[in-house]
């Protein structure tokens, strides 16, 4: 059964972000650390102004640097995470491997930017900071969620067809 995981991963490893599953079994209330934490996020996002579909219009305006210094800020702080977790080989908080796979450049990737982009300019939405949107009251961004959510599933449905 082993090897039958470990085909899986390598297969998976070829066009997904993340292949670094967790072999343990944890109880359902494990989970309430992660809805702290994403409440919590949320606060942030909130607080720093991310959540709003003014300063997300005023970047794609070129009018603010406000949201390119959160972006360019979270970038720099991500490719020092990975570095010092490829340099010091850290592990997970139960002592798994972290596991970065080589990914490849392809025209997909500018038409799915390119969509994304278009869908975030449009609603002054992006994935992230819906579920803070719709908490501070902006229902109406639900629609931006379904959207979201159907937009992924037409992508899982015709995945095979697609330029990878």
């Amino acid at each position: 059964m082993q090897q039958n995981t470990d085909t899986d991963i390598q297969l998976r490893e070829l066009d997904a972000m993340c292949v670094n599953e967790s072999r343990l079994q944890h109880k359902w209330y494990h989970n309430l650390k992660y809805l702290a934490i994403g409440i919590l996020f949320g606060i942030v996002f909130v607080k720093s102004e991310v959540v709003s579909w003014f300063r997300i219009q005023e970047m794609f305006r070129l009018q603010s640097f406000h949201m390119y210094g959160i972006i360019g800020s979270a970038v720099v702080v991500g490719m020092i995470s990975v570095f010092l977790i490829k340099k010091f080989n850290i592990k997970t908080i139960y002592g798994e491997p972290i596991k970065f796979s080589p990914k490849t450049f392809n025209k997909g990737q500018i038409y799915g930017g390119l969509i994304f982009g278009f869908g975030w300019a449009m609603t002054g939405a992006c994935p992230g900071p819906l579920f803070a949107q719709i908490g501070t009251g902006a229902t109406v961004v639900a629609v931006t969620l379904l959207s979201a959510i159907a937009g992924t599933w037409v992508y899982g449905k015709f995945r095979d067809k697609l330029p990878h």
